[in-house]
């Protein structure tokens, strides 16, 4: 028989070592700014990869942006290109500049003046974001930059997240990254670079439905009521955390949770207010939309014939007519993706689309709906699901996605509509 050894007993008047536990938890790293995200928490490995991606994107932009410079100079015998930044400063950028430097009221051309430029048909949010950095970052261009870049890393990773509970766990880490890069390189991703509000609203309404989606309802209502500051599409997004909490069954005293919900409602109210005390209007916002970019109700089929002349009739020039083009595209695909979620039964988030496309598809024409896309978060996700089943669909979207935000970069920096 093998012997069996006997540990020796240690020598005396010396204690024996310590044991050191083999098993058990590892000791808790330290929490660093760079392991979370404002309203998100600890990231994991698939959101700092959909934060890999989102980095290289926004290089993608910043040197098709710089090309944009060298190729496209204002005359053909210019010697220098134009400044990196000035590129940015397209069309509603003018507006939250000024309303950032000079508030609603305080200049010629504001609401109540002789001249007045319609100002109050954007929300206070970003300008108030923007008037913040500002104290820090001096050019108001890059401030604006600046605020869409944070926002839009939080934004990201939100969707990917939201991707990642529509599959099991063994897929849905493939989904995450996919919603992610089907944003990122969509037709109108040009505006979530820049000082728009795009970035800063799916900042706020992205984290909000997915603190639905786990039932947190204080921070789904806070978070929804900082989407409202931004844009006007924050009480969609509200109606939207109302049916998803009417689809949870609350009982008892989850009821009062619903109270939360209430919370998108008040900026868009106070805003009212606000406006009313300078113009004694209390829509003074929705006239200002009408005034200035055509947004007096008109039944759907009027705006699509409306549409559709500027787009086939050849009333319009080359530029604005294929524009218009796009914005019949925009609003199918929409319809499409609300078809599909009814057909799903995804009541809350066919709220939200159906809202959206009321509210985008009553106005005298289409205006501004390719850029709405951005803001369907159920189509990034549908998109980002069926991928994963259908791998062939992620190649196919990327050959008619990217050439074609690659295009629509170029045509906003140099100016000219975008959508």
């Amino acid at each position: 028989m093998a012997r069996i050894p006997i540990p020796k007993a240690p020598p005396q008047g010396r204690r024996p070592p310590k044991a050191v536990p083999s098993d058990g938890p590892p000791p808790r790293r330290r929490s660093t700014a760079l392991s979370r995200l404002p309203g998100l928490g600890r990231l994991d490995a698939t959101d700092r990869a959909v934060l890999g991606l989102y980095v290289l994107t926004r290089i993608a932009v910043a040197v098709t942006v710089y090309c944009t410079a060298w190729f496209f100079a204002p005359g053909p015998e210019d010697r220098h290109p134009s400044s990196f930044l000035s590129l940015w400063e397209r069309w509603d950028w003018g507006f939250f500049q000024r309303i950032a430097e000079n508030g609603y009221f305080a200049e010629p051309g504001a609401p109540g003046s002789a001249r007045p430029d319609n100002r109050e048909a954007f929300f206070p949010g970003l300008p108030l974001a923007l008037r913040a950095v500002h104290t820090v970052v001096p050019d108001w261009t890059a401030a604006g930059l600046l605020i869409s870049f944070a926002a839009g890393a939080v934004a990201v990773v939100a969707l990917a997240r939201i991707a990642r509970l529509h599959l099991p766990p063994e897929t849905g880490e493939r989904a995450g990254p996919l919603a992610a890069l089907f944003l990122l390189v969509s037709p109108c991703a040009v505006f979530l670079a820049a000082g728009y509000t795009e970035a800063l609203f799916l900042a706020f309404a992205l984290p909000a439905w997915l603190a639905a989606r786990r039932d947190r309802w204080a921070l789904a209502g806070l978070l929804g009521a900082a989407a409202t500051t931004v844009r006007i599409s924050g009480l969609f997004v509200a109606a939207a955390l109302a049916a998803q909490f009417l689809l949870s069954r609350p009982r008892g005293r989850e009821w009062r949770a619903a109270g939360w919900l209430v919370l998108p409602a008040l900026p868009a109210l106070a805003y009212s207010w606000y406006l009313y005390g300078g113009t004694g209007d209390w829509m003074a916002w929705k006239h200002a939309q009408e005034r200035g970019w055509y947004r007096q109700f008109h039944t759907p089929w009027e705006a699509w014939k409306h549409t559709w002349d500027g787009a086939f009739a050849h009333s319009s020039t080359t530029g604005y007519a294929v524009m218009f083009q796009a914005e019949l595209a925009a609003m199918v695909v929409g319809l499409l993706l609300l078809a599909f979620l009814v057909v799903r039964r995804r009541w809350p988030e066919a709220v939200y689309i159906g809202l959206s496309l009321w509210a985008l598809g009553t106005s005298y024409w289409y205006m501004s709906v390719p850029r709405a896309t951005l803001l369907w978060w159920p189509l990034w996700t549908a998109l980002a699901v069926a991928a994963v089943r259908r791998p062939w669909l992620r190649g196919a979207y990327l050959c008619v996605a990217a050439p074609l935000a690659t295009v629509l970069t170029l045509v906003f920096t140099t100016g000219k509509w975008a959508g």
